[in-house]
């Protein structure tokens, strides 16, 4: 089929909840991608920071054809290898104990707070139910993310929202500090707000926050779903930060371009018992055996570096472009998650930029938002930034 022919039939066929560009991609490899009618494009979305490895990596894709010939799916009621050899590499390079699994995250982020009400009621009694979470924040469109989101704009037609959050400003320690109560189990927070505008926070701020929960016996739970498996230079975006948290949820780039999500957690957090948390599809095999795959590639020895690297000469050069133009507001991100604030919405440069193949995302309406491939080059980063500054020139 080509382009029309796709687009014509997803109108007819699938739901409206995504409010989708005009072009049907079919193939990716590396860092682009081509659409059904043999248009190639420079791909600096990867698919929300999903194929942090770039399109149909190597390995991830050897896993994947490997495990299809042995075992495509069997009950969590049985051990099950891949997923516990993941659960293994996930443990042994991050703070935590345990994991559990599940498909996505929004899923990941109801699992943490799920067990945050868990281990409060455990040890604290039924009281202690309510979870901090930040303005601006966006944990998901789940029913209980969804109310951990700190955005008005989401919430809008899904009352009433669960109740059981407060929302402070994103850096502000003396408000979160202000909204603790008796009532408190949890902070809830993006190390780097992504949805919100690449935000990220301020000096000592995640520390304050870990401080504050020690202090007062709460939770601090970690949404990674975006940040986390090398986006900022680090595996963990915490690690940028000399904190850990208790709960840390992540997805997107867990599996390579698979769809999957997980919950890790400190033995001292991990109050789950058998029946309290389910997920049928979670720690698949296949997914699993991505997982362990995308993850070696990650940890593997100057990947990171690499990540660093192209991120810095990024930021570094859209500084340069940001001095010479007043629409640029700023600047701002860490390793390959970079914010662009352009002064006037930015979605005419979004569909300019696709008319000329290169993929970009927008978030809150003027800041153009960049998530390339973790594996990208000096002249992909180039391509951009000729495209970007040429479009200054227009506003």
């Amino acid at each position: 089929m080509n382009n029309d022919n796709i687009i014509s039939i997803a109108k007819d066929y699938v739901a409206p909840t995504y409010g989708r560009y005009e072009l049907a991609l079919t193939n990716g490899k590396g860092c682009y991608v081509w659409d059904s009618d043999g248009k190639k494009y420079l791909d600096f979305v990867s698919g929300l920071a999903v194929c942090n490895l770039g399109h149909c990596h190597p390995k991830v894709v050897e896993a994947l054809q490997n495990q299809a010939e042995k075992l495509l799916h069997v009950l969590n009621l049985y051990h099950i290898e891949p997923q516990v050899q993941l659960a293994e590499k996930l443990c042994k390079n991050s703070f935590g104990d345990k994991v559990f699994f599940c498909n996505s995250g929004t899923e990941a982020v109801e699992s943490a707070i799920k067990l945050a009400r868990k281990f409060s009621f455990k040890n604290f009694g039924g009281d202690r139910h309510e979870i901090i979470s930040f303005k601006m924040s966006f944990h998901g469109r789940t029913m209980a993310s969804l109310a951990a989101t700190g955005q008005d704009k989401y919430h809008k037609g899904f009352s009433p929202l669960l109740d059981g959050f407060k929302y402070a400003e994103f850096g502000n320690i003396a408000e979160v500090e202000k909204l603790i109560s008796k009532k408190t189990c949890a902070i809830l927070v993006e190390p780097i707000q992504g949805e919100g505008g690449v935000n990220v926070p301020p000096e000592n701020f995640l520390k304050d926050l870990r401080r504050l929960c020690d202090e007062n016996e709460l939770l601090l739970l970690f949404d990674e779903v975006q940040v986390g498996m090398g986006r900022t230079g680090k595996l963990w975006a915490y690690e940028n930060y000399d904190v850990h948290p208790d709960i840390m949820s992540i997805a997107k780039g867990l599996a390579g371009g698979t769809a999957i999500g997980a919950l890790i957690a400190s033995d001292h957090a991990m109050a789950f018992e058998p029946g309290d948390h389910a997920s049928t599809f979670g720690g698949n095999p296949l997914a699993s055996a991505a997982g362990c795959a995308a993850l070696d590639v990650i940890i593997s020895e100057g990947f990171l570096d690499h990540v660093t690297a192209m991120g810095k000469y990024a930021s570094e050069k859209l500084q340069t472009i940001a001095s010479k133009y007043s629409a640029v507001k700023e600047i701002r991100g860490k390793g390959l998650i970079i914010g662009c604030e352009i002064e006037q919405d930015v979605s005419s440069i979004v569909i300019k930029a696709i008319e000329n193949g290169i993929l970009l995302n927008v978030a809150l309406g003027n800041i153009v938002r960049l998530l390339p491939p973790l594996i990208v080059e000096k002249e992909m980063i180039d391509t951009f930034l000729e495209f970007l500054e040429s479009s200054l020139k227009e506003l």
